[in-house]
């Protein structure tokens, strides 16, 4: 989990989502109040509405609701979303089972981050909070008025228990994010104190305020660290109507939902009915998308983007396709070596092997030229590392000096490149070289360990088909090394299970990333996490420099210090070659049926569909639109028109085929 967790992804444990950075207006400093308690530094106490991560919050005490919203928004109808895969899990907390999509409508947080800030957040469940001014503790205030779905009231004792309950049996990551929060005591009926680890880290009350808070009362009777598909019990604005196992689930709108008018909650949540349809294939789910059986998608795959949706509804613009553009932090993807492998110890490997991924020949031939390359770990903002080191950065990287190679303060990383013709001659050359300094040499077309004489050979996990493309010509590329790669696709239980005991050699796995990383690097990158099953530190990454500089980032006093420590935890993950990076677009891909209104403001971090809304005109408009057409042209069904009728025709006749064939067969058999 990081900073800026948006409520709806927080169904997927830890899912990143990533706010981004507007320009700060001056505001008025939280009030000084009295002190809640006698401290040796008799710091000063503030209380507020809300807290930022550096600076004062961009919306002061008495806002009426987050810019980018439509606060007049109509509430109604239902959203139809498509999801790959499955589930067997109402329980998103633990590291076990497939837990379904849009259980972070359940939980509510104490605190709700705005999504155009850095890292800011505003009252939930709590209606204020009070700190010192060396963070060393929080108070937060519940709401009087904040309720379970069954009536019963939010109180202290639920934030202790899901604090105990997420650190002890939940899953690892919230050992990680929540390890500094020591203690957690209740001070009267509405308000708790937690307080912090020795340290500088002012990022703790706002990791505070994200706590998600579980009814103690309806968990307490239930085994906390099994899998369920008993709908759990919620205080948010949504809760479970119906589910099929593995196939879909139905949220409908709490009517008597307690913080419906907030600020934080004013323009979001507009739909009545909330669908979810699970399917296996993603090829599957476009042409269900294309027929209208779901509403909505945003497009991971390029190649889809350019030629699956050349079809009359799409013309007609009855499907919408927006290209939105964002400036939200894109984090990194790539190919993951795990260096708890013996053949990925060697850092000259891992280069030599980023050496024979052409990505230049990828990005045209399959993507439609469509992606940039990624060159950072927090790529697309200013936290990444470019060009050589300088001031701070380079004063930090200064005191490693000794302990890190010299070509960080020489050279800015670039990935390797290639001419885009698909036969990358220089750059297997450069593999070569590396990989002979390293102690491996040709043999009889084999890449072997000089000492064993052992081909280097390895897996590649894969659990999306649609990669296959993408990883089969770079296997081609390591096998023109002589290196025996297998490329291994497994269903998404078996995966899940793999990636947790850190069970696979290589692997494509990406890292969202917030304008204001924190804490939640010690799950990527640590030495302490490459050790625990379930974090993802995937790469296995045990550096003790990379641990300082995580400590460092953490610690930062200022939003100047937290770029330029950053930019050196940047660099020094860079020239590790743990990861051989893939690529990113600074776009979302959104195509969705015109019968949807959507804010005007589009935040930096992008469009969130939790803040669109059910236009009924235009549903009307639509349906009529389409079934004039299909009246007119009754061969048009779904957008596929003729195809779709021929394509019957042919599995007709193919079916009857097959049928005679087998009469035949059972006509030559002797009696």
């Amino acid at each position: 989990m990081m900073s800026g967790i948006n409520r709806v992804l927080l169904s997927l444990a830890f899912t990143l989502f990533p706010f981004a950075l507007l320009a700060q207006t001056e505001k008025a400093p939280a009030v000084p109040v009295t002190e809640v308690q006698e401290s040796e530094i008799d710091p000063a106490v503030f209380r507020s509405h809300g807290i930022a991560m550096h600076g004062e919050p961009k919306y002061e005490a008495g806002f009426k609701h987050f810019d980018y919203v439509n606060p007049n928004a109509p509430q109604g109808g239902e959203i139809r979303l498509g999801s790959i895969g499955t589930f067997d899990s109402f329980n998103s907390f633990i590291a076990k089972g497939a837990a379904a999509d849009g259980l972070g409508f359940l939980n509510e947080t104490l605190m709700a981050p705005s999504a155009d800030e850095p890292f800011s957040i505003y009252g939930l469940l709590a209606e204020s909070m009070e700190w010192p001014e060396d963070r060393s503790w929080v108070i937060f205030t519940l709401r009087p008025e904040a309720r379970w779905h069954d009536g019963m009231p939010v109180t202290p004792e639920d934030v202790i228990f899901s604090l105990e309950t997420l650190k002890e049996k939940g899953h690892p990551s919230y050992r990680f994010y929540y390890g500094d929060i020591l203690s957690a005591e209740i001070l009267d009926e509405r308000r708790v104190k937690m307080t912090f680890a020795p340290g500088e880290n002012r990022e703790l009350p706002l990791i505070a305020g994200q706590l998600q808070i579980l009814p103690k009362h309806y968990w307490e009777t239930r085994d906390f660290s099994k899998t369920t598909l008993e709908p759990p019990l919620g205080s948010g604005p949504y809760r479970i109507k119906s589910f099929e196992t593995g196939r879909r689930v139905v949220w409908e709108r709490v009517e008597d939902y307690w913080g419906r008018d907030l600020p934080v909650n004013v323009g979001t949540d507009n739909f009545d009915t909330v669908r979810y349809e699970y399917y296996r294939d993603p090829t599957i789910l476009r042409e269900s998308l294309k027929s209208g059986n779901i509403d909505y998608r945003n497009e991971n795959q390029a190649k889809a983007w350019a030629k699956a949706y050349n079809v009359p509804v799409v013309e007609k613009g009855w499907l919408k396709k927006d290209f939105v553009r964002h400036q939200r932090t894109s984090g990194m993807q790539g190919f993951v070596m795990n260096t708890r492998r013996a053949i990925f110890k060697n850092p000259k490997v891992r280069r030599a092997l980023a050496y024979a991924f052409d990505f230049e020949w990828t990005n045209t031939n399959l993507f439609n030229g469509l992606y940039t390359r990624t060159q950072s770990y927090f790529e697309n903002s200013e936290l990444g590392a470019r060009d050589l080191p300088t001031g701070e950065e380079l004063e930090i990287l200064s005191e490693f000096k000794d302990r890190l190679p010299e070509v960080i303060f020489t050279k800015a990383y670039d990935a390797p490149a290639t001419d885009g013709s698909g036969w990358p001659r220089s750059n297997l050359e450069q593999a070569f070289a590396l990989l002979e300094e390293a102690g491996w040499v040709v043999r009889d077309l084999k890449l072997v360990n000089a000492e064993t004489g052992e081909q280097m050979s390895f897996e590649f996990l894969l659990v999306s088909k649609e990669f296959e493309r993408i990883v089969l010509p770079f296997k081609r590329n390591l096998t023109r090394l002589g290196i025996d790669v297998r490329v291994r696709l497994v269903d998404t239980a078996q995966y899940i299970n793999r990636i947790r005991s850190f069970d696979f050699d290589m692997l494509v796995s990406g890292w969202g990333q917030s304008e204001s990383p924190g804490n939640e690097q010690r799950n990527y990158w640590s030495s302490q996490a490459a050790s625990i099953e379930g974090s993802r530190n995937l790469a296995g990454i045990e550096d003790k420099v990379v641990d300082e500089l995580i400590e460092l980032l953490i610690a930062a006093p200022s939003r100047e210090s937290l770029v330029a420590r950053t930019r050196a935890l940047d660099r020094v993950l860079l020239w590790g070659h743990y990861i051989i990076p893939n690529w990113h677009i600074r776009a979302d891909r959104l195509l969705y049926w015109d019968k949807f209104g959507r804010p005007e403001i589009v935040p930096r971090n992008g469009t969130n569909w939790t803040t669109w809304w059910f236009d009924e005109g235009k549903a009307i408009a639509l349906k009529d639109a389409r079934s004039s057409f299909i009246a007119e042209t009754p061969e048009m069904d779904g957008g596929e028109g003729k195809q779709s009728l021929v394509m019957n025709l042919l599995v007709g006749i193919l079916a009857l085929g097959a049928i005679f064939a087998l009469w035949r067969l059972r006509a030559k058999r002797p009696a």
